[in-house]
C-alpha cells in the first residue's frame, strides 16, 4: 500500500470487513459474479405466481400494472437461537431487523473479529426502510393476541435497529440509527467515519437494510414517476424510463487506516474523504436533485480527501435510470 495513503490532512478510513445480500446475490462473492457476468437480478412474476400471493384480479388485469419485482431470497430465514431469540420473538420480528442483525455478525466475521474478545469500542451506524411487516402481524389474531404492544414496537420500529445490533452482538460504542431516505447507507457510513476521526469509537459497523416487498408483487406504473414501465432499469441509457424498488443489505466493519495497518488488518478498500449536504430548495422540485448541489458535495469530498479530480478512474454513481436524475447526475459529475 501507497505511503500516501497514510499521510492525508485528514486520516483516512479503512474497510476491514464487508457483507451484503441482494436479489440473486447471498453474498459479495455471488454479488461480484452477477456484476462481471451482467446479470440482470429483477424478476418478472406471472399471473399465476401473483394470485398466489394474493394479488388482486384487477390488478392483474390493469395494463400499468408491472408484473416485475426485486426479491431477496430467503427473507423470512433467520438462525434466532444463535442470537439467543425464541421462536414467537423472530416471528414478531420485522425482517429488516433480522437481517441487518446477520449481515452486521457477517461482516465482523469477514474482518476477523469477535466482539466479545475485542476490548475497543465499536460502534453501529444503521439504517432502514420503513417496515410494513407489522401490518401483517395485526391481521393474525392468534399471534397479535399473544403478544403485547411493547415487543411489537421493539420488534419492527426502525429506530431499534442499531441498539438491537450493540446489545446482541455486545458492541459498546455509539449506537445510531440512521434516516435520510435514498442516502441512508452512504450517510451512515460517512457518520461512522466522523466517529472513528473523533475517537468516539476504535472500529464501527455501518450499512443499511430495506425488506419492503418480502413476497412476489409488482407495482403500478404512472407516467412521469420514478418507477419502471416495464421493469428494466436502464442507467445511463437513452432509453432510460425509471427505476424499481428494491430489496437488500449492505454492512461495511471500518477502522481509521494507521489502526488497520498497525495491528494487521487486511484492508479492502480506503474511504479518503466523505462529505454530504443538501439543496434545500434550489431545485425544480422536492424530488430531484440539484446539480448545484451534487457538483458541492462531491468536490468538498475530493478536498477532504485530498484527491485531485484527473486521478480519478472509476465512479460509482446512484443511477437512477430516469430521464430527469441520470442527467442531472451527469453534469454534476
Amino acid at each position: 500500500m501507497s505511503e500516501s495513503y497514510i499521510h492525508d490532512p485528514i486520516e483516512s478510513i479503512a474497510i476491514i470487513g464487508m457483507s451484503a445480500r441482494f436479489p440473486k446475490a447471498r453474498d459479495i462473492a455471488e454479488f461480484w459474479r452477477n456484476l462481471c457476468d451482467g446479470v440482470e437480478c429483477i424478476d418478472f412474476f406471472s399471473d399465476e405466481e401473483l394470485r398466489a400471493e394474493g394479488v388482486d384480479e384487477a390488478l392483474l388485469k390493469n395494463p400499468n400494472y408491472v408484473k416485475a419485482g426485486s426479491l431477496l431470497e430467503d427473507a423470512a430465514y433467520f438462525d434466532a437461537p444463535f442470537f439467543g431469540y425464541s421462536p414467537r420473538e423472530a416471528e414478531i420480528m420485522d425482517p429488516q431487523q433480522r437481517i441487518f442483525l446477520e449481515g452486521a455478525w457477517a461482516a465482523l466475521e469477514d474482518a476477523g473479529y469477535d466482539p466479545d474478545a475485542y476490548d475497543g469500542a465499536i460502534g453501529v451506524y444503521a439504517g432502514a426502510s420503513f417496515s410494513h411487516y407489522s401490518f401483517g402481524l395485526y391481521s393474525n389474531r392468534e399471534l397479535f393476541g399473544s403478544m403485547d404492544s411493547l415487543q411489537l414496537i421493539l420488534g419492527n420500529a426502525e429506530s431499534h435497529l442499531a441498539t438491537r445490533t450493540s446489545y446482541k452482538l455486545n458492541l459498546k460504542g455509539p449506537s445510531v440509527f440512521v434516516q435520510s431516505a435514498c442516502s441512508t447507507s452512504l450517510v451512515a457510513v460517512h457518520l461512522a467515519c466522523q466517529s472513528l476521526l473523533n475517537y468516539q469509537c476504535k472500529m464501527a459497523v455501518a450499512g443499511g437494510v430495506s425488506v419492503t416487498t418480502p413476497g412476489k408483487s409488482g407495482y403500478i406504473h404512472r407516467e412521469g414517476g420514478v418507477l419502471s414501465p416495464d421493469g428494466h432499469c436502464r442507467t445511463f441509457d437513452a432509453q432510460a424510463k425509471g427505476t424499481i424498488i428494491g430489496n437488500g443489505m449492505g454492512v461495511v466493519v471500518l477502522k481509521r487506516l494507521g489502526d488497520a495497518i498497525a495491528e494487521g488488518d487486511r484492508v479492502v478498500a480506503v474511504i479518503r474523504g466523505t462529505a454530504i449536504n443538501n439543496d434545500g430548495s434550489e431545485k425544480v422540485g422536492y424530488t430531484a436533485p440539484s446539480v448545484r448541489g451534487q457538483a458541492e458535495v462531491i468536490a468538498e469530498a475530493q478536498a477532504l480527501g485530498g484527491v485531485e479530480a484527473w486521478t480519478v478512474g472509476y465512479v460509482e454513481a446512484h443511477g437512477t435510470a430516469t430521464e430527469l436524475g441520470d442527467p442531472i447526475e451527469v453534469e454534476a459529475l
